[in-house]
């Protein structure tokens, strides 16, 4: 392990070890999320996420940093997204069991706020299907763009603001890597299953366990950074 490593890990304890040894603050944190969800959707993607990123970044260089990698862009724009991906929770977890209802399933919203069971997964299972099959190839592909915008410009704020050449970073895209591992593999094998948990987790919890899967799309965006 290398320092860089054992600093990391540091970083991680102190986000998260405060919410474990003060009740005050935790009950601060519920609060809070309950009033200001989507300020604290920004918030939980711009740390988590980024630190998933920064961690895939060692990964596949060995190091947490490199020049123009843009940590403050990437954690903006991760804020954004979070705040995205919140109101999507929102329309999936709700239009999915009023779909189900007007398909003829008998109170899906009520095994929904009920306990545990089998219909529950099943219907848990409909609403991460539908949402990753429809926004997350679409919140994926922009990732992408975003992605590659940042480092074009240098990793600097400045070059975060400026116009983003959406039709040419889409013609530099890696679309067999894009289809082939992102979309294909990933979505089915990993982000069905994961957001199925989501779905299972009370509503306040969701966001905060989506921002926690952005360590594991990290490694995610290495493990595709190597298929180039």
């Amino acid at each position: 392990m290398k320092h860089s490593d054992f600093y990391f890990l540091l970083i991680v304890v102190i986000l998260f070890a405060p919410f474990f040894v003060s009740e005050n603050l935790y009950a601060w944190y519920q609060s809070f999320n309950t009033e200001h969800g989507m300020v604290m959707s920004f918030i939980k993607f711009a740390l988590l996420s980024t630190l998933g990123e920064l961690f895939g970044l060692r990964i596949s260089t060995g190091n947490y940093y490199r020049t123009g990698f843009g940590i403050l862009p990437r954690a903006i724009v991760w804020g954004i997204f979070g705040m995205v991906i919140n109101l999507a929770f929102i329309i999936f977890s709700t239009g999915v069991p009023a779909t189900a209802a007007y398909l003829g399933v008998t109170d899906p919203a009520g095994i929904m706020a009920g306990p545990l069971s089998l219909s529950k997964i099943l219907l848990a299972l409909a609403i991460s299907v539908c949402l990753n099959s429809i926004f997350a190839p679409v919140f994926m592909t922009f990732h992408k763009i975003t992605d590659t915008h940042i480092l074009a410009t240098g990793g600097t704020l400045r070059g975060l603001f400026t116009p983003i050449p959406m039709g040419d970073i889409m013609q530099q895209i890696n679309w067999h890597v894009q289809w082939g591992f992102v979309f294909k593999k990933t979505i089915p094998f990993f982000w069905y299953p994961a957001h199925t948990i989501t779905f299972l987790l009370p509503g306040e919890t969701r966001v905060l366990f989506a921002a926690l899967l952005g360590v594991v799309l990290g490694v995610i965006l290495a493990i595709a950074a190597r298929k180039k």
